[in-house]
């Protein structure tokens, strides 16, 4: 039996804090995980509309072996400047790979797109990601709320108000994995227009309702809900979409074994959200490796450390979803409103 972290979250990956900064108005926010020491990483693509920066780096044939932060945000393409924020916060406390006299942090990131959500975007020249950034990193600790903050603050599912979602499973080999995700789907969370969450066979305890799977499955269940045609609570535009995450461990692994790690939680995605991995979705999986346990795992405790990832990452996708807060000038409401 799977069991939870003492946090449940994924902060329960020893070596790891996570900051968040957001702007009510603006109803967007940044998301920065910082790794203690350098991590090993990789990532995994399967969206169609990502917006990314630094992920070429992390596969495994290139020469960059560890990374010293990971960067989830709002905003769209302009929510890249989040990471020359963070950059900034991590120069000035020494951090990074040495080259040539100077310190250069190494921090890939990702955006999703919550333009269209009834916030305030007019910032005028410059959008303020880069400050959130900054700001995030200076909040990071091992203890962080999840629902309606960071990059979760503006986003959206099919009918109701994602969110920032996060959780954490403690192996019987001892090592520790966790998950973190900025959960905008296009697709829905919920078996249909109901309660339930697509992934409640993973739930551990009532983490997310405790509802489990709804029986009889309701008649809207095979119903292909999308957050662009959603009539009932008013569409959005096409392509204001993507979920955004990271997955983490304490195990030693490579290069090449924490790209399969992010390949392995991509299935979370898949047990939480119908439809995922569109064209219109952005969906992109950060992995981080700490090795702080210790532990090198052979080939039967791999595949039950891949396993749980998925799991972990489908529970901390409901978790986003169950935790979100409603605020003034919402489009959707929130899942404890149904």
């Amino acid at each position: 039996m799977f069991r939870t972290g003492p946090r449940n979250l994924i902060t329960d990956v020893a070596g790891l804090s996570v900051g968040n900064a957001d702007d009510a108005r603006l109803k967007s926010g940044v998301t920065v995980v910082l790794c203690e020491e350098p991590a090993v990483a990789g990532v995994q693509v399967l969206g169609g509309a990502p917006g990314t920066r630094e992920t070429d780096l992390l596969e495994p044939q290139n020469s960059i072996e560890a990374i010293h932060a990971v960067v989830l945000s709002g905003g769209s393409a302009f929510g890249l400047d989040a990471a020359s924020g963070v950059q900034a916060a991590l120069r000035e406390k020494n951090i990074g790979v040495e080259v040539g006299g100077f310190r250069v942090p190494i921090v890939p990131a990702a955006i999703l797109f919550d333009l269209r959500n009834g916030g305030d975007k007019d910032w005028g020249r410059y959008p303020p990601y880069r400050e959130l950034g900054y700001a995030a990193v200076q909040a990071a600790t091992a203890d962080f709320p999840i629902g309606t903050v960071g990059a979760g603050t503006g986003a959206l599912t099919s009918g109701l108000k994602g969110g920032l979602g996060s959780a954490s499973t403690v192996l019987d080999s001892g090592v520790t994995i966790g998950a973190l995700a900025a959960v905008n789907p296009t697709g829905s969370v919920t078996v249909g227009r109901s309660r339930h969450f697509w992934a409640a066979p993973f739930e551990i305890g009532d983490e997310f309702g405790g509802l489990g799977y709804p029986d009889p499955m309701p008649e809207d269940a095979r119903k292909i809900l999308l957050k662009y045609r959603d009539r009932h609570v008013g569409p959005q535009p096409e392509g204001s979409n993507t979920t955004i995450a990271v997955i983490a461990t304490d195990a030693v692994l490579t290069k090449a074994a924490a790209k399969r790690l992010a390949i392995s939680a991509h299935d979370g995605f898949v047990r939480a959200i119908w439809p995922t991995h569109t064209p219109a979705d952005g969906d992109l999986v950060f992995a981080l490796a700490t090795g702080r346990s210790g532990i090198e795992l052979g080939a039967d405790a791999a595949i039950d450390l891949y396993a749980a990832a998925g799991a972990t990452m489908a529970r901390a996708i409901s978790r986003g979803v169950h935790a979100a807060t409603p605020a003034d000038g919402d489009l959707f409401p929130v899942w404890s409103s149904r």
